[in-house]
Formats: structure tokens, sequence, C-alpha cells
């Protein structure tokens, strides 16, 4: 029988035979082969996959399908392991805050760079419009327009005055979506603001620390009535990228990635080589600093992995 994962919650996972629309509760028999070798699970909300039901009514998949894409997380414990929060997905979707809790561009950049590194098509929603004053929107509009110049696809929106949640649905129609966001970024309210009937807890903000708690501890799939569906997950922290070589990790930066073709040394790693024309790029604004310091983490980052 043919299904699609759309839970997990570590040990049993949910599936949906695709011909009948029927769900089974479900766990792995054997052992399957990872994507690689540093992934702590072989099976994420969005496999298909090939299972057989017990009398029991249990249902134990037998295959996995090769998986289009996937993103990853960094382990909780494990800091050189990582986690696939998702497979086969059509949009990732990127929440972003300025407030209650910030989002910082960092956490964006390493979002984006890890949608190029697994050919993941990303949009960028900046939530919680309208809690913003003038000042705060400006922002948003400055930083909207940074990411729109590299080529990514922005959104304003708002859950609770519904601006432009219309032109979100028709984006995530008939698709695949995954919503990323810190925990009390909105995901959850966004998720019941598109199909109320979903009922998906929300989490409250912290006074303390004005950071979400975390309110989802595991991925699950929910279909859309407007066609599609969207996999909801827990808070990220961190997004990984494993087994990626530091030289690959500029061509997951457009931006640098396209200025770097006028270095004068074709294998230019834009760190402290003659005459780089990222390093002068920096320097004129062309590109934006944040970038560039998400960008040396990650090639110290595959640097120490590739040393493990």
């Amino acid at each position: 029988m043919k299904g699609l994962v759309t839970k997990s919650t570590g040990s049993w996972y949910q599936v949906l035979e695709r011909e009948t629309g029927q769900f089974y509760e479900a766990r792995i028999r054997g052992k399957f082969k990872l994507i690689k070798t540093r992934l702590t699970n072989p099976l994420a909300v969005g496999d298909y996959v090939e299972f057989v039901l017990e009398q029991d009514g249990v249902a134990w998949i037998t295959e996995i399908e090769p998986k289009k894409n996937y993103l990853i997380r960094k382990s909780v414990n494990l800091s050189k392991e990582a986690h696939i929060i998702a497979s086969n997905i059509d949009v990732a979707c990127f929440i972003f805050t300025l407030k209650m809790p910030e989002t910082s561009l960092g956490f964006l950049d390493r979002f984006l760079a890890c949608c190029e590194a697994y050919n993941i098509t990303p949009l960028i929603l900046f939530n919680k419009m309208d809690v913003l004053d003038g000042d705060e929107t400006a922002l948003v509009q400055e930083i909207e327009g940074i990411y729109q110049q590299i080529g990514y696809d922005t959104l304003r929106i708002s859950s609770y005055s519904k601006l432009h949640l219309d032109d979100l649905k028709n984006i995530i129609q008939d698709k695949v979506s995954v919503f990323f966001g810190h925990s009390g970024s909105g995901k959850s309210t966004l998720v019941n603001a598109l199909q109320p009937n979903l009922n998906i807890k929300t989490s409250e903000i912290s006074e303390t620390h004005l950071k979400g708690k975390h309110t989802t501890t595991f991925a699950q799939m929910h279909f859309w009535d407007f066609g599609g569906s969207v996999i909801d997950t827990p808070g990220v922290r961190e997004f990984a990228m494993i087994d990626v070589e530091k030289e690959e990790i500029q061509h997951y930066f457009p931006d640098i990635f396209e200025i770097g073709r006028d270095c004068k040394f074709h294998n230019c790693l834009h760190i402290n080589e003659p005459k780089c024309a990222v390093m002068n790029a920096l320097e004129t604004g062309q590109i934006e600093e944040s970038r560039y310091i998400t960008y040396l983490k990650l090639m110290e980052e595959a640097e120490e992995n590739a040393a493990i």
C-alpha cells in the first residue's frame, strides 16, 4: 500500500493511504539507510512510503520513496548531527517578526541558504504588521526591499487584520507548504486564520524575554479546504547544512555568488583574497553585512564538520 506521512512523534507515525484517504498509525520496520550520514531520522512528514497492514490494524512502513528535497535543523542534543524537519516541500514560508519576538536577519539568511542548498522555493512572510508603528513599518519595508532585490519573494501579512491573507492563499493553494519561524512568531495563529476549523493550539509570548513558548512538539501535516497542505513544525532555533564543503557555501548566497564572478581569482572564497569583488561590494553596501556574517559562519561550520 502507498501512503503519505502526515505526522511524526519520533517513534510513531501517521500515514495517509493515498487511494482511500484513510489514516493509519504506523511504525518503521527494519533499518533504513539515511540520506546523509549525519541525519538522525530516516523518515519525516511529507515522505511518500510503502506500508503493510498487520491484523491488529497497525501499519508497518517497509519502504521510503526518494525525497525531492528536505529541510533540516540541528539536533537538540547532538550539535554535529541534524534532524529532518519536513520532506517534499513546494513552498517554505519563513515567518519574520520585527518584534514579539524579534527575528534576526542571521536566522533568515541561514534559512534562505538552506533552501538554496536543498532546492526549496522560499517565501518570506513579514508577519504581525498590525502591531508596528510608522518607523517600524518603514524598517520592514527597507528589509523587504533588500531581499526582493536579491530575488526572493516576500509578503507583508497580519493574521488579525487579514492583511494579504488572500494573496497568501493563492500562493500556497494546491501545494505542500511549510511555515517556519521562532516560537511565538505566529505560525499556528496564521494557520488558524487561513482555515479556522483546524483549531491549532497557539503560543503565548513570554513577557520576561519576549520570546514564544513552544506549543507544537511534533511535525504534522494539515490539509487546506482550498487545496494543498501545510506542515506545522516545532519552533526551529537553528537550521543546518550537512555534508557541504566550504567552497560550496557561496553558491547558496545568490547576491554573493553573482558579484563573486568579478573576483580576480576564480576560486576566491571572499575572505582575505586580493582584488575580491565581494569584499569591495561589502564596503560599498552592495552586499548586506548581516548576510556576509552568516556566510562566514556557515563557512566555519562546514570546515568544522569536514574535520570530524
